[in-house]
């Protein structure tokens, strides 16, 4: 099966006409009706663009596919790409792409001399895989859209002296808004949400009792891969769900096994170090101290 093709966009009107649409009424914020969108042949297709992109869609009757992550959307929701992010798009069966709702693109350039100029990076949503969209309630959707539609009628306007100022507030209540239903929906997913925590105290159990040659420390990245979620969906998850981030839990996880062998074993605290992934037993014993105000010698010797 071919490789989807690879369209490439790096200003807003090309995107523009690439999508059949009227040319952008302002050159670094754009909001499109997703109806007037062009519909292409039932072929995958693959897209990277060089500016912000958020999106609310329904009805779509279509795969995305983020990374190595795929998600049929059959009803609203909400998903952000930054750029240079590649994510493809492709019909399911073979029906055509019908999609409904709205889609802002916001080019890093018109965040220049603003809060949001760094700030949006600490929006970690930019960086989530497709099938960790948000779901929205009717309630979240009307507000959500009520601010995009702020933001059009301010661009389409009379654009003066206040216009940039005006549009990046209404940005920023969009970003917050999407950061709290973020929130709200890893608490009331809850049943999918603590089997993923059952499955990563599985994984890093099953990682700390392989004996591996140079196996090393399990890190975030491998973590996230193997629970087949993104780095930063998982961290997020996690902090709301435990108030711990994922590095956090990897080093809670081997101390606990730390201490289990230096309490029941007469393993050296250089042999646990290294049998727990550490190159370095001098880093082991470091962070064991961290956590627990005592060396693993001290710990090993209360037991005594």
């Amino acid at each position: 099966m071919a490789a989807p093709t690879l369209h490439r966009f790096r200003t807003i009107s090309e995107f523009h006409e690439f999508r059949g649409l009227p040319g952008s009424e302002h050159p670094l914020v754009s909001v499109i009706d997703m109806e007037a969108v062009r519909r292409h042949p039932n072929h995958d297709i693959s897209l990277v663009h060089d500016f912000y992109s958020i999106s609310l869609k329904r009805s779509f009757n279509a795969k995305i596919r983020y990374g190595q992550q795929q998600y049929d959307f059959d009803e609203g929701v909400m998903f952000f790409i930054g750029p240079g992010q590649v994510y493809s798009i492709g019909p399911v069966g073979d029906q055509p792409l019908r999609p409904t709702g709205w889609m802002l693109l916001i080019h890093p350039d018109f965040l220049w001399n603003t809060s949001l100029a760094a700030g949006i990076k600490k929006y970690d949503y930019f960086d989530y895989a497709v099938h960790e969209a948000l779901f929205l309630s009717e309630k979240e959707e009307l507000i959500v859209s009520g601010i995009i539609r702020n933001i059009e009628q301010e661009y389409k306007g009379n654009i003066d002296n206040f216009s940039q100022d005006i549009i990046i507030a209404q940005l920023e209540v969009l970003l917050s808004y999407s950061e709290r239903f973020y929130h709200r929906q890893f608490l009331t997913r809850k049943v999918t949400n603590h089997k993923l925590l059952d499955r990563l105290e599985a994984l890093l159990d099953d990682y700390f009792e392989k004996e591996l040659p140079e196996k090393g420390l399990p890190t975030v990245q491998y973590v996230a891969a193997q629970l087949n979620v993104s780095p930063n969906y998982l961290s997020g998850l996690l902090k709301v769900l435990t108030g711990k981030s994922t590095q956090h839990h990897i080093q809670d996880k081997l101390i606990e096994r730390a201490k289990e062998q230096l309490s029941t074993t007469e393993l050296s605290v250089s042999e646990i170090a290294y049998s727990l992934g550490f190159e370095h037993p001098q880093s082991f014993s470091k962070l064991f101290r961290s956590k627990t105000q005592l060396s693993p010698l001290q710990f090993r010797q209360s037991f005594n």
